[in-house]
Protein backbone atom coordinates (compact mmCIF):
# COMPACT_ATOMS: atom_id res chain seq x y z
CA UNK A 1 0.00 0.00 0.00
CA UNK A 2 1.18 3.44 -0.96
CA UNK A 3 1.77 6.05 2.21
CA UNK A 4 0.05 7.93 2.77
CA UNK A 5 -0.24 10.58 5.92
CA UNK A 6 -3.19 11.92 7.76
CA UNK A 7 -4.20 15.49 8.41
CA UNK A 8 -7.45 16.54 10.21
CA UNK A 9 -8.77 20.00 9.56
CA UNK A 10 -12.68 21.13 11.13
CA UNK A 11 -13.21 17.98 12.24
CA UNK A 12 -12.62 15.92 8.52
CA UNK A 13 -9.52 13.69 7.78
CA UNK A 14 -7.68 14.18 4.61
CA UNK A 15 -5.11 11.26 3.27
CA UNK A 16 -2.36 13.20 1.70
CA UNK A 17 0.39 11.06 -0.51
CA UNK A 18 3.97 10.39 0.81
CA UNK A 19 6.24 10.85 -1.57
CA UNK A 20 9.69 8.84 -0.77
CA UNK A 21 12.73 9.87 -2.95
CA UNK A 22 15.73 7.50 -4.01
CA UNK A 23 17.58 8.12 -1.03
CA UNK A 24 14.68 8.01 1.32
CA UNK A 25 13.66 11.61 1.39
CA UNK A 26 10.09 12.03 2.11
CA UNK A 27 7.96 14.33 1.17
CA UNK A 28 4.03 15.26 1.98
CA UNK A 29 2.62 15.77 -1.14
CA UNK A 30 0.43 18.89 -0.71
CA UNK A 31 -0.56 19.55 -4.28
CA UNK A 32 -4.37 18.97 -4.18
CA UNK A 33 -4.46 20.22 -0.78
CA UNK A 34 -6.50 23.52 -1.05
CA UNK A 35 -8.33 22.06 -4.10
CA UNK A 36 -9.46 19.24 -1.10
CA UNK A 37 -9.57 21.34 1.46
CA UNK A 38 -9.70 25.16 1.17
CA UNK A 39 -6.19 25.52 2.84
CA UNK A 40 -2.41 26.13 2.03
CA UNK A 41 0.34 26.10 3.71
CA UNK A 42 2.91 28.64 5.07
CA UNK A 43 6.67 27.86 5.17
CA UNK A 44 8.34 31.76 4.48
CA UNK A 45 11.15 31.45 2.74
CA UNK A 46 10.44 27.50 1.81
CA UNK A 47 12.73 25.99 4.06
CA UNK A 48 10.55 23.50 4.86
CA UNK A 49 8.72 22.67 1.02
CA UNK A 50 9.53 20.97 -1.76
CA UNK A 51 8.95 22.70 -4.94
CA UNK A 52 10.07 19.49 -7.74
CA UNK A 53 11.49 16.44 -7.88
CA UNK A 54 14.51 16.43 -9.14
CA UNK A 55 17.31 13.85 -10.39
CA UNK A 56 20.84 16.40 -10.76
CA UNK A 57 21.71 16.90 -7.23
CA UNK A 58 21.89 14.99 -3.98
CA UNK A 59 22.81 16.94 -0.47
CA UNK A 60 22.84 15.49 2.78
CA UNK A 61 23.55 18.57 5.45
CA UNK A 62 23.31 16.60 8.07
CA UNK A 63 25.85 13.93 7.02
CA UNK A 64 28.07 16.26 4.32
CA UNK A 65 27.19 14.71 1.20
CA UNK A 66 27.02 16.37 -1.99
CA UNK A 67 26.66 14.28 -5.00
CA UNK A 68 25.95 15.12 -8.95
CA UNK A 69 23.62 12.50 -10.72
CA UNK A 70 24.69 10.22 -8.06
CA UNK A 71 28.67 10.66 -8.16
CA UNK A 72 30.00 12.16 -4.66
CA UNK A 73 31.49 15.70 -5.66
CA UNK A 74 35.08 14.77 -3.91
CA UNK A 75 35.08 12.12 -6.81
CA UNK A 76 34.44 14.75 -9.48
CA UNK A 77 37.14 17.22 -8.46
CA UNK A 78 40.03 14.92 -8.25
CA UNK A 79 38.52 12.76 -11.75
CA UNK A 80 37.07 14.95 -13.65
CA UNK A 81 37.83 18.57 -15.94
CA UNK A 82 34.90 21.40 -15.57
CA UNK A 83 33.91 20.30 -18.94
CA UNK A 84 33.25 16.72 -18.13
CA UNK A 85 31.03 18.00 -15.24
CA UNK A 86 28.88 20.30 -16.94
CA UNK A 87 28.18 17.34 -19.39
CA UNK A 88 27.51 15.07 -16.89
CA UNK A 89 25.03 17.78 -15.27
CA UNK A 90 23.50 18.95 -18.42
CA UNK A 91 22.98 15.34 -20.13
CA UNK A 92 22.82 13.07 -17.16
CA UNK A 93 26.06 10.82 -17.96
CA UNK A 94 29.67 11.55 -17.62
CA UNK A 95 30.92 11.46 -22.01
CA UNK A 96 32.47 8.72 -23.41
CA UNK A 97 35.36 9.48 -25.31
CA UNK A 98 33.75 10.22 -28.58
CA UNK A 99 30.96 12.56 -26.73
CA UNK A 100 33.76 14.17 -24.65
CA UNK A 101 35.42 14.76 -27.85
CA UNK A 102 32.43 16.35 -29.63
CA UNK A 103 31.50 18.45 -25.95
CA UNK A 104 35.06 19.90 -26.77
CA UNK A 105 34.74 20.97 -29.76
CA UNK A 106 31.33 22.30 -29.70
CA UNK A 107 33.05 24.64 -26.66
CA UNK A 108 35.21 25.39 -28.87
CA UNK A 109 33.33 26.62 -31.86
CA UNK A 110 31.32 28.46 -29.71
CA UNK A 111 33.07 30.45 -27.28
CA UNK A 112 33.55 33.46 -29.51
CA UNK A 113 30.97 36.04 -29.34
CA UNK A 114 29.00 37.71 -32.54
CA UNK A 115 30.90 40.89 -32.87
CA UNK A 116 28.10 42.88 -33.27
CA UNK A 117 28.20 42.57 -29.47
CA UNK A 118 31.04 44.69 -28.74
CA UNK A 119 29.02 47.59 -29.28
CA UNK A 120 27.24 46.57 -26.23
CA UNK A 121 30.15 46.18 -24.27
CA UNK A 122 31.07 49.74 -25.60
CA UNK A 123 27.92 51.20 -24.40
CA UNK A 124 28.57 50.30 -20.38
CA UNK A 125 30.25 53.07 -18.36
CA UNK A 126 34.38 51.55 -16.99
CA UNK A 127 32.29 51.48 -13.61
CA UNK A 128 29.46 48.93 -14.83
CA UNK A 129 29.33 45.44 -12.32
CA UNK A 130 30.85 42.69 -14.24
CA UNK A 131 27.80 40.82 -12.82
CA UNK A 132 25.22 43.07 -14.58
CA UNK A 133 26.84 42.76 -17.50
CA UNK A 134 27.11 39.44 -17.55
CA UNK A 135 23.08 39.29 -16.88
CA UNK A 136 22.75 41.81 -20.00
CA UNK A 137 24.81 39.79 -22.39
CA UNK A 138 23.68 36.94 -21.51
CA UNK A 139 20.35 38.36 -22.47
CA UNK A 140 21.33 39.76 -25.68
CA UNK A 141 22.71 36.84 -26.99
CA UNK A 142 19.60 35.27 -27.44
CA UNK A 143 18.64 38.34 -30.06
CA UNK A 144 21.53 36.31 -32.55
CA UNK A 145 20.10 33.52 -32.40
CA UNK A 146 16.76 33.20 -32.38
CA UNK A 147 16.66 29.03 -33.73
CA UNK A 148 17.66 28.46 -30.11
CA UNK A 149 14.03 29.92 -28.88
CA UNK A 150 11.78 27.00 -28.92
CA UNK A 151 14.17 23.79 -28.31
CA UNK A 152 14.19 20.19 -29.58
CA UNK A 153 16.88 17.86 -28.23
CA UNK A 154 19.48 18.75 -31.57
CA UNK A 155 18.93 22.67 -30.76
CA UNK A 156 19.87 22.30 -27.03
CA UNK A 157 23.10 20.68 -27.45
CA UNK A 158 23.61 23.92 -29.28
CA UNK A 159 22.57 25.98 -27.22
CA UNK A 160 23.66 24.65 -24.04
CA UNK A 161 27.30 24.67 -25.47
CA UNK A 162 27.01 28.19 -26.52
CA UNK A 163 25.83 29.75 -23.05
CA UNK A 164 28.28 27.37 -20.83
CA UNK A 165 31.01 28.81 -23.54
CA UNK A 166 30.36 32.14 -23.77
CA UNK A 167 29.56 32.93 -20.30
CA UNK A 168 33.31 32.83 -19.70
CA UNK A 169 33.95 35.16 -22.96
CA UNK A 170 31.84 37.40 -21.37
CA UNK A 171 33.24 36.95 -18.10
CA UNK A 172 36.58 37.64 -19.39
CA UNK A 173 35.50 41.15 -21.80
CA UNK A 174 33.78 42.42 -18.78
CA UNK A 175 36.68 42.67 -16.55
CA UNK A 176 38.53 43.87 -19.52
CA UNK A 177 36.02 46.54 -20.00
CA UNK A 178 36.21 47.57 -16.40
CA UNK A 179 39.61 48.16 -16.71
CA UNK A 180 40.27 49.96 -19.76
CA UNK A 181 42.85 46.59 -22.03
CA UNK A 182 41.68 45.81 -25.06
CA UNK A 183 39.64 42.35 -25.83
CA UNK A 184 41.93 38.84 -25.76
CA UNK A 185 40.17 36.69 -27.76
CA UNK A 186 39.99 33.01 -26.88
CA UNK A 187 42.64 29.84 -28.24
CA UNK A 188 41.06 27.04 -29.30
CA UNK A 189 43.84 24.95 -27.88
CA UNK A 190 43.72 26.20 -24.57
CA UNK A 191 41.47 24.05 -21.86
CA UNK A 192 38.09 26.00 -20.98
CA UNK A 193 39.66 27.35 -17.72
CA UNK A 194 43.05 28.03 -19.43
CA UNK A 195 41.05 30.11 -22.21
CA UNK A 196 39.02 31.84 -19.56
CA UNK A 197 42.51 32.80 -17.63
CA UNK A 198 43.94 33.66 -20.73
CA UNK A 199 41.05 36.17 -22.00
CA UNK A 200 41.99 37.71 -18.60
CA UNK A 201 45.17 38.43 -17.97
CA UNK A 202 46.72 37.82 -21.34
CA UNK A 203 48.13 41.16 -23.02
CA UNK A 204 48.20 41.78 -27.18
CA UNK A 205 52.09 41.40 -26.95
CA UNK A 206 52.40 39.02 -24.09
CA UNK A 207 50.62 35.81 -23.26
CA UNK A 208 49.49 35.03 -19.19
CA UNK A 209 52.03 32.12 -17.88
CA UNK A 210 49.31 29.76 -17.55
CA UNK A 211 51.19 28.14 -14.90
CA UNK A 212 49.51 24.28 -14.23
CA UNK A 213 48.62 24.49 -10.48
CA UNK A 214 46.33 27.51 -11.36
CA UNK A 215 44.34 26.23 -13.60
CA UNK A 216 43.61 23.14 -11.23
CA UNK A 217 42.95 25.40 -8.53
CA UNK A 218 40.13 26.93 -10.47
CA UNK A 219 38.93 24.03 -12.57
CA UNK A 220 37.96 22.60 -8.86
CA UNK A 221 36.93 25.84 -7.65
CA UNK A 222 34.29 25.54 -10.77
CA UNK A 223 33.46 21.87 -10.49
CA UNK A 224 32.44 22.39 -6.56
CA UNK A 225 30.11 25.59 -7.30
CA UNK A 226 28.76 23.38 -10.27
CA UNK A 227 25.26 22.86 -8.94
CA UNK A 228 23.82 22.92 -5.66
CA UNK A 229 20.02 21.90 -5.54
CA UNK A 230 16.97 24.19 -5.11
CA UNK A 231 18.92 27.08 -4.01
CA UNK A 232 17.83 31.12 -4.63
CA UNK A 233 19.29 31.64 -8.59
CA UNK A 234 18.27 27.80 -9.34
CA UNK A 235 14.91 28.04 -8.23
CA UNK A 236 15.14 31.37 -10.22
CA UNK A 237 15.94 29.67 -13.53
CA UNK A 238 13.67 27.16 -12.36
CA UNK A 239 10.75 29.71 -12.27
CA UNK A 240 11.25 31.70 -15.14
CA UNK A 241 12.22 28.58 -17.42
CA UNK A 242 8.50 27.49 -16.01
CA UNK A 243 6.55 30.17 -17.73
CA UNK A 244 8.41 28.86 -20.90
CA UNK A 245 11.29 31.41 -20.94
CA UNK A 246 14.03 30.75 -23.30
CA UNK A 247 16.76 29.34 -21.60
CA UNK A 248 19.22 32.88 -22.13
CA UNK A 249 16.70 34.66 -20.41
CA UNK A 250 16.37 32.48 -17.69
CA UNK A 251 20.03 32.05 -17.11
CA UNK A 252 20.11 35.58 -16.86
CA UNK A 253 17.86 35.91 -14.63
CA UNK A 254 19.93 33.08 -12.30
CA UNK A 255 22.48 35.78 -12.21
CA UNK A 256 20.90 38.82 -11.05
CA UNK A 257 19.56 36.12 -8.50
CA UNK A 258 22.59 35.13 -7.77
CA UNK A 259 24.29 38.29 -7.44
CA UNK A 260 22.73 39.27 -4.12
CA UNK A 261 25.21 39.47 -0.89
CA UNK A 262 23.34 36.46 0.81
CA UNK A 263 23.98 34.07 -2.13
CA UNK A 264 26.72 34.56 -4.63
CA UNK A 265 28.36 37.61 -2.61
CA UNK A 266 29.44 35.53 0.44
CA UNK A 267 33.18 34.68 -0.51
CA UNK A 268 33.37 38.80 -1.21
CA UNK A 269 32.15 39.65 1.89
CA UNK A 270 34.63 36.98 3.04
CA UNK A 271 37.49 39.40 1.31
CA UNK A 272 36.04 42.40 2.52
CA UNK A 273 35.88 41.47 6.20
CA UNK A 274 39.48 40.85 5.86
CA UNK A 275 40.28 43.66 4.35
CA UNK A 276 38.28 45.41 7.86
CA UNK A 277 40.35 43.22 10.18
CA UNK A 278 43.40 44.22 8.56
CA UNK A 279 42.55 48.15 8.64
CA UNK A 280 41.04 48.08 12.09
CA UNK A 281 44.52 46.35 13.31
CA UNK A 282 42.84 44.53 16.18
CA UNK A 283 44.12 41.06 17.25
CA UNK A 284 42.38 37.71 15.43
CA UNK A 285 41.75 37.03 19.58
CA UNK A 286 40.05 39.90 19.68
CA UNK A 287 38.19 39.26 16.66
CA UNK A 288 37.30 35.92 17.18
CA UNK A 289 35.91 37.34 20.96
CA UNK A 290 33.87 39.33 18.89
CA UNK A 291 32.28 37.30 16.61
CA UNK A 292 31.17 35.22 19.53
CA UNK A 293 29.69 38.19 21.29
CA UNK A 294 25.98 37.87 20.24
CA UNK A 295 25.40 41.90 21.21
CA UNK A 296 28.24 42.45 18.94
CA UNK A 297 27.17 43.51 15.39
CA UNK A 298 30.31 42.55 13.76
CA UNK A 299 30.04 38.95 11.93
CA UNK A 300 32.81 36.08 10.91
CA UNK A 301 31.95 35.37 7.49
CA UNK A 302 32.88 32.40 5.77
CA UNK A 303 32.04 30.12 8.55
CA UNK A 304 29.12 27.50 9.20
CA UNK A 305 26.86 26.80 6.44
CA UNK A 306 23.15 27.08 6.70
CA UNK A 307 22.87 23.38 4.68
CA UNK A 308 25.81 21.21 6.22
CA UNK A 309 25.55 21.07 9.82
CA UNK A 310 28.53 19.41 10.07
CA UNK A 311 31.07 20.32 7.13
CA UNK A 312 30.50 21.67 3.57
CA UNK A 313 32.62 18.67 1.79
CA UNK A 314 33.43 21.87 -0.65
CA UNK A 315 35.39 23.40 1.83
CA UNK A 316 37.79 19.86 2.34
CA UNK A 317 38.40 20.36 -0.81
CA UNK A 318 39.10 23.31 -1.44
CA UNK A 319 41.07 23.75 1.53
CA UNK A 320 43.72 21.37 0.19
CA UNK A 321 43.68 22.81 -3.12
CA UNK A 322 44.10 26.47 -1.29
CA UNK A 323 47.30 25.21 0.38
CA UNK A 324 48.89 23.91 -2.42
CA UNK A 325 48.21 26.79 -4.33
CA UNK A 326 49.28 29.64 -1.45
CA UNK A 327 52.68 27.01 -0.86
CA UNK A 328 53.74 27.44 -5.06
CA UNK A 329 52.74 30.34 -5.94
CA UNK A 330 54.81 31.98 -2.84
CA UNK A 331 52.37 35.10 -2.52
CA UNK A 332 53.30 37.42 -0.06
CA UNK A 333 49.85 38.78 0.78
CA UNK A 334 49.34 40.36 3.85
CA UNK A 335 44.57 39.57 3.32
CA UNK A 336 46.17 36.08 3.04
CA UNK A 337 48.13 35.81 5.82
CA UNK A 338 45.12 36.79 7.88
CA UNK A 339 43.05 34.24 6.15
CA UNK A 340 45.51 31.69 6.93
CA UNK A 341 45.43 32.96 10.75
CA UNK A 342 42.09 33.45 11.19
CA UNK A 343 41.72 29.91 9.96
CA UNK A 344 44.28 28.45 12.67
CA UNK A 345 42.75 30.25 15.44
CA UNK A 346 38.68 29.77 14.59
CA UNK A 347 39.62 25.62 13.99
CA UNK A 348 41.07 25.83 17.93
CA UNK A 349 38.69 27.68 19.37
CA UNK A 350 36.04 25.05 21.12
CA UNK A 351 32.86 27.94 20.54
CA UNK A 352 33.91 27.31 17.15
CA UNK A 353 34.19 23.64 17.35
CA UNK A 354 31.28 22.68 19.40
CA UNK A 355 29.08 24.52 17.10
CA UNK A 356 30.67 23.48 14.05
CA UNK A 357 31.46 26.55 12.55
CA UNK A 358 34.44 24.74 10.34
CA UNK A 359 35.43 27.47 7.39
CA UNK A 360 33.15 27.30 4.25
CA UNK A 361 33.36 26.60 1.04
CA UNK A 362 33.34 30.44 0.29
CA UNK A 363 36.24 31.42 3.07
CA UNK A 364 38.79 29.12 0.76
CA UNK A 365 37.35 30.53 -2.89
CA UNK A 366 37.94 33.68 -1.94
CA UNK A 367 41.39 33.69 -0.79
CA UNK A 368 42.01 31.42 -3.90
CA UNK A 369 40.60 33.87 -6.56
CA UNK A 370 42.61 36.46 -4.42
CA UNK A 371 45.92 34.41 -5.17
CA UNK A 372 45.31 33.99 -8.64
CA UNK A 373 44.62 37.61 -8.93
CA UNK A 374 40.85 37.63 -9.39
CA UNK A 375 39.46 41.17 -8.84
CA UNK A 376 37.27 41.55 -5.65
CA UNK A 377 34.43 42.74 -8.16
CA UNK A 378 34.86 39.39 -10.28
CA UNK A 379 34.05 36.99 -7.69
CA UNK A 380 30.30 36.57 -7.82
CA UNK A 381 31.09 36.31 -11.62
CA UNK A 382 33.56 33.26 -11.12
CA UNK A 383 30.68 31.88 -8.38
CA UNK A 384 28.34 32.23 -11.74
CA UNK A 385 30.68 30.70 -14.57
CA UNK A 386 30.28 27.31 -12.15
CA UNK A 387 26.54 27.41 -11.39
CA UNK A 388 25.44 27.62 -15.36
CA UNK A 389 25.94 24.27 -16.09
CA UNK A 390 23.49 23.48 -12.91
CA UNK A 391 21.23 26.33 -13.84
CA UNK A 392 21.14 24.65 -18.38
CA UNK A 393 20.73 21.30 -16.49
CA UNK A 394 17.60 22.28 -14.58
CA UNK A 395 15.95 24.73 -16.85
CA UNK A 396 15.52 21.22 -19.54
CA UNK A 397 14.33 19.58 -16.38
CA UNK A 398 11.62 22.09 -16.38
CA UNK A 399 11.47 22.14 -19.74
CA UNK A 400 11.10 18.24 -20.61
CA UNK A 401 8.55 17.35 -17.77
CA UNK A 402 5.47 16.31 -19.51
CA UNK A 403 3.29 17.28 -16.37
CA UNK A 404 5.12 20.57 -15.87
CA UNK A 405 3.26 23.91 -15.46
CA UNK A 406 4.08 27.51 -14.59
CA UNK A 407 5.20 27.88 -10.77
CA UNK A 408 2.72 29.46 -8.94
CA UNK A 409 3.08 30.11 -4.81
CA UNK A 410 0.05 31.09 -3.06
CA UNK A 411 0.07 33.48 0.00
CA UNK A 412 -1.44 34.53 3.53
CA UNK A 413 -2.52 37.78 2.61
CA UNK A 414 -2.34 40.32 5.68
CA UNK A 415 -3.73 43.75 3.96
CA UNK A 416 -6.70 46.02 4.45
CA UNK A 417 -10.14 44.40 4.40
CA UNK A 418 -12.30 45.66 1.47
CA UNK A 419 -12.76 49.23 1.38
CA UNK A 420 -15.03 51.96 -0.83
CA UNK A 421 -13.79 54.88 -2.61
CA UNK A 422 -16.02 57.51 -2.92
CA UNK A 423 -15.93 59.79 -6.08
CA UNK A 424 -13.41 62.87 -6.59
CA UNK A 425 -15.60 65.26 -6.36
CA UNK A 426 -17.07 63.72 -3.05
CA UNK A 427 -13.43 63.80 -1.21
CA UNK A 428 -12.83 67.20 -1.39
CA UNK A 429 -9.79 67.46 -3.82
Amino acid sequence: MPETCKLNLDGKEYELPVVTGTENEKAIDISKLRATTGYITLDDGFANTGSCQSSITYIDGEKGILRYRGYPVEQLAENCTFTEVAYLLIFGELPDEANRKNWWDLLTEHELLHEDMRHHFEGFPATAHPMAILSAMINANSCFYPHLMDLDDETFVDAAARIVSKVRTISAFAYRKSMGLPRIYPRPDYSYTANFLHMMFSLPNKDYDLRPEVVKALSELLILHADHEQNCSTSTVRMVGSAQANLFASVAAGVCALWGSLHGGANQQVLEMLQNIRECGESLDKVVERAKDKSDPFRLYGFGHRVYKNFDPRAKIIKKACDELLEVLHIDDPLLDIAKRLEEVALSDEYFIERKLYPNVDFYSGIILRAIGIPLNMFTVMFAIGRVPGWVAHWREVHTDPSGRIYRPRQVYQGENERSIAPLEKRGA
